[in-house]
């Protein structure tokens, strides 16, 4: 395919035009040439590349590491390694995203199960802990910001 506008780039990369324009301001689209109007300029390279970047941030990819793999791919010298490490980075961090998802889950089926679901909702215990939850967190932050300035206090003195 030849030469085509801002939105035939978008239309056929299945994005918008703030998302190209986006894409290049940060960096991950070369600066396109114009025509006589004005009118930015695209190619066959620059689907390519926005393809890639949608195809990384589909499985959880950031802009960031999208760019990284951009760079790695364009390099004659990397090796498969590095392109791996981001990959295995990227695994943990779903990890530890689903570990957190699923504690959600269980409170919440927790929540639930303890329900009545007939009472008024005065009485309704996922309310009452969410009212309460708020207030313990920080009240536990405060107890946890004194503990520290006290425990600093104590160092100087020490010292």
């Amino acid at each position: 395919m030849g030469n085509f506008k801002i939105g035939e780039l978008a239309a056929a990369a299945g994005v918008g035009r703030d998302t190209i324009r986006y894409y290049e301001r940060m960096g991950l689209l070369r600066e396109p040439a114009r025509t006589a109007a004005g009118y930015r300029l695209y190619d066959a390279t620059d689907l390519e590349r926005v393809n890639f970047i949608r195809s990384a941030q589909e499985l959880g990819f950031t802009l960031e590491q999208a760019r990284q793999l951009l760079a790695l791919r364009a390099s004659d010298t990397a090796h498969a390694q590095a392109v791996l490490d981001i990959t295995l980075a990227k695994i943990a961090d779903a990890e530890a995203r689903l570990e957190r998802l699923s504690d959600i889950r269980d409170m919440l089926r927790m929540l639930a199960d303890e329900c009545p679901g007939e009472v008024p909702v005065s009485d309704c215990p996922i309310l009452a802990f969410l009212t309460a939850r708020r207030k313990d967190q920080q009240h536990n932050k405060k107890h946890q910001a004194a503990q520290d300035e006290r425990s600093s206090l104590a160092k100087g003195l020490l010292s």
